[in-house]
């Protein structure tokens, strides 16, 4: 099936007189025919449901439909964006172990690589995204484990190299992790361009209502863990909490993803909510219908924001004058995404000024929904640091952050336009 179609239709075939929409299962616990039926779900000698925390009907239907959306081997739905990329990294990395990451990553990511993880001996050297692959080597240790990047960074909009950096991760035999959120399955298939894990805030583009926390880690089974054993034997040696399985050796392709929710997800309970799983798959079903629009209308926006004489700077990776457009129309031709970043002239004041008079785009620390909102990150998110901290970490204080949503165009533009005259 074409993704038009999974996305409505994937993961979920009720029988005859079953349910035609997926029903949530609110349930914690299963009951068994046999105490020994039990006892192979925990030797996961079986397949089945044995406690809401590791696995649940409803969840289970939407980790498979993102799987196939991502073209994966299998997938791990969790609380947040923010828990599935920490269950992504110590899913192979421990106390002494190092990773890699884009300089340009989400700020969560960088406080959870940089700040929280680095307390638990999990070391992260942030590497400029635009460096050449010579100078990224250097950044490789003995014990790096993984390299990290987003395929349109938030909120800095930078895409990411997928030729280097895959190049980068797998001449060192280890594998590339992608953040997709803002892209989504949609615009681009981070599997087919070299990426071995992939993540996402399922709060944003998937779920597309502002309605869900949640995130997602999805396997794409394309790693060779036993050519790189020496450094993954989380994987490729026993594991004596089930009884001495090898993952590679038991679940084949699927060794990482099923390590990740037998293990890290029982020892750590990252349990996204039935519900939430269940809104999730909604926003799923149109999904492929938003993106094309998010993509047109933040295009329009972005062209319109360009010719404005009122306005300083636009970054948009769709317009041709940015640096970014050649990557674009390779790995994502068939559309930017939703985000635009730009700065008013007149610095700060003028920035809030044009924030506060918003109409019909919501000042929100959101981002990626349906509906059309903004932030002034100088005023909110960032506004403990001075002007000059500012520049420093990227985000200038006339900056705004414009999430495109799926009004009508001609609107949103009016919007910006009444904003900007006051």
């Amino acid at each position: 099936m074409n993704i038009e179609t999974l996305c409505v239709q994937g993961a979920y075939s009720p029988k005859n007189g079953e349910p035609r929409v997926m029903p949530i299962v609110q349930s914690t616990t299963y009951k068994y025919e046999s105490s020994d039926y039990m006892g192979k779900l925990f030797d996961l000698e079986e397949d089945g449901f044995f406690y809401t925390r590791l696995e649940n009907p409803t969840t289970n239907y939407v980790e498979k439909k993102i799987a196939m959306l991502e073209g994966g081997v299998g997938a791990m739905l969790t609380s947040s964006g923010q828990a599935a990329t920490m269950a992504a990294v110590m899913n192979i990395a421990g106390a002494g172990d190092h990773i890699i990451c884009s300089a340009a990553c989400y700020g969560g990511t960088f406080n959870l690589l940089g700040v929280t993880l680095e307390k638990y001996g999990i070391s992260t050297t942030f590497v400029d995204p635009d460096a050449p692959l010579d100078e990224l080597q250097k950044a490789v240790q003995p014990n790096t484990k993984a390299v990290l990047g987003e395929t349109i960074s938030n909120p800095s909009l930078v895409v990411l190299d997928f030729d280097k950096f895959a190049e980068l991760a797998h001449s060192n035999g280890i594998p590339l992790i992608v953040d997709n959120t803002f892209a989504t399955p949609v615009l681009c298939k981070p599997f087919e361009l070299g990426a071995d894990i992939v993540v996402h805030s399922t709060s944003k583009y998937l779920d597309g209502h502002a309605c869900a926390l949640g995130g997602i880690v999805i396997d794409g089974g394309t790693f060779d863990w036993e050519a790189s054993a020496d450094k993954f034997p989380g994987l490729t040696t026993p594991d004596e909490s089930y009884h001495g399985i090898i993952y590679t050796k038991k679940f084949g392709k699927a060794a990482y993803i099923t390590k990740a929710l037998v293990q890290l997800m029982r020892d750590m309970g990252m349990t996204p909510a039935p519900m939430n799983s269940f809104l999730l798959n909604l926003g799923t079903e149109t999904l492929h219908l938003r993106m094309e629009r998010h993509s047109e209308n933040a295009l329009k926006v972005a062209k319109f924001l360009e010719a404005d004489p009122r306005v300083e700077w636009v970054n948009y990776p769709g317009l041709e004058s940015n640096k970014y457009y050649p990557l674009v129309q390779k790995y994502l031709p068939n559309g930017a995404s939703g985000v635009v970043s730009f700065g008013v002239k007149g610095g700060r004041a003028a920035a809030v000024k044009v924030l506060d008079s918003l109409k019909i785009a919501a000042i929100v620390t959101h981002v990626a929904d349906a509906r059309t909102c903004a932030l002034h990150p100088a005023s909110s998110t960032h506004r403990q640091l001075t002007d000059e901290q500012l520049i420093e970490c990227g985000v200038k204080p006339e900056l705004i952050r414009f999430s495109v949503g799926i009004e009508n165009a001609d609107d949103i533009i009016a919007d910006l336009d009444q904003a900007l005259g006051k």
